[in-house]
């Protein structure tokens, strides 16, 4: 892990925000390199993140940071693994498993709160509820996890998993869809996919996966390295505090926060954005009484316990050390 000294005194002061969220402070400094690989090119999932940015809040706290997007949507997690970036944006199950691969990294927030995975399928597919998967062919990006949810969902319903078809179509997920390779798809993202095709006129139908039978998950979560967390705490502690500011101002001004991912990535159409941060703001706060980014234990007890259940992880999981609320704005310090 790149080291620097850390040149601002932090200091917290807990206050009962409406949603839970505690403020931090540092006091004046010169901003230190952070660096963040984001899971994906950036999008309205990202949006706190660019509200922070354009908001000033994480210069505020003393950190200068860089936001990456991967060239391969699987490397963040080994990047951090490695030490090679200070904190990465991942996945719940995508933890899990790096934790059972040996990788020494522990998620330190939740950036999105509830399950985003999704069955979505066009009218023509006939799927309007998860009984109606029998006889059909359902596209995944081959994620063994997703598969995992398939047999769920299906086992849930009293679908004979024997007469679904799962076709790997990688992240073709609504292409496959749209030119009928598949009746529906599992993977796509209900406030992504399911708004865009909404806007297209598609008049898509969502299931959400935590309505059909998989047990709920932090979709995103920041992942940060062991060795970091133990040598670095208050700096990633001084990131999630500027990220819970530019998420609470995100709530007050969505316009300059869609404006900040458009300057960071001028391919996204901005309709679409403002429709996806309108639905996905609420998953971005944590539950009333707990500070931002608060991951809940007996959640993550349970979905530790799917995946071990469902053949994902070859030993028990020990879901204490996989991820911390610690270095939560106001906690653990």
């Amino acid at each position: 892990m790149r080291r620097a000294p850390w040149l601002c005194m932090l200091a917290l002061t807990a206050l009962a925000a409406g949603c839970g969220e505690r403020e931090e402070t540092v006091e004046p400094g010169t901003p230190e390199p952070f660096e963040l690989l984001l899971d994906y090119f950036p999008n309205a999932d990202h949006a706190g993140i660019y509200a922070a940015q354009a908001d000033d809040q994480f210069e505020e706290l003393g950190l200068d940071v860089e936001i990456r997007a991967p060239a391969d949507p699987a490397a963040p997690i080994r990047e951090v693994a490695a030490g090679r970036v200070d904190l990465a944006v991942s996945y719940e199950p995508e933890v899990f498993r790096a934790r059972a691969q040996g990788l020494p990294v522990v998620a330190v927030g939740a950036l999105v709160q509830r399950p985003l995975d999704s069955i979505i399928s066009l009218p023509e597919g006939g799927v309007a509820r998860p009984e109606d998967l029998a006889g059909k062919r359902v596209g995944t990006a081959g994620i063994d996890y997703q598969s995992a949810f398939l047999q769920t969902i299906l086992e849930e319903a009293g679908v004979d998993p024997a007469s679904v078809e799962e076709v790997n179509v990688g992240f073709n997920l609504t292409p496959a869809l749209l030119t009928g390779r598949v009746d529906a798809v599992l993977g796509a993202f209900w406030n992504y996919e399911g708004v865009d095709l909404r806007l297209r006129g598609k008049d898509p139908r969502i299931i959400k996966v935590d309505d059909a039978g998989v047990p709920d998950y932090d979709e995103l979560v920041l992942v940060a390295n062991e060795e970091a967390i133990e040598n670095e705490g208050d700096r990633i502690s001084a990131f999630i505090a500027g990220l819970a500011a530019g998420t609470a101002e995100l709530e007050r001004n969505p316009d300059a926060a869609v404006d900040a991912l458009l300057e960071a990535n001028p391919d996204l159409d901005p309709e679409l954005q403002r429709e996806v941060v309108a639905v996905t703001s609420p998953l971005f706060l944590p539950p009333s009484g707990e500070p931002y980014g608060y991951q809940d234990p007996a959640q993550w007890d349970e979905f530790a316990r799917f995946m071990q259940q469902r053949g994902l992880l070859e030993s028990p999981p020990d879901p204490g050390a996989t991820f911390t609320n610690e270095l939560l704005p106001g906690e653990g310090l």
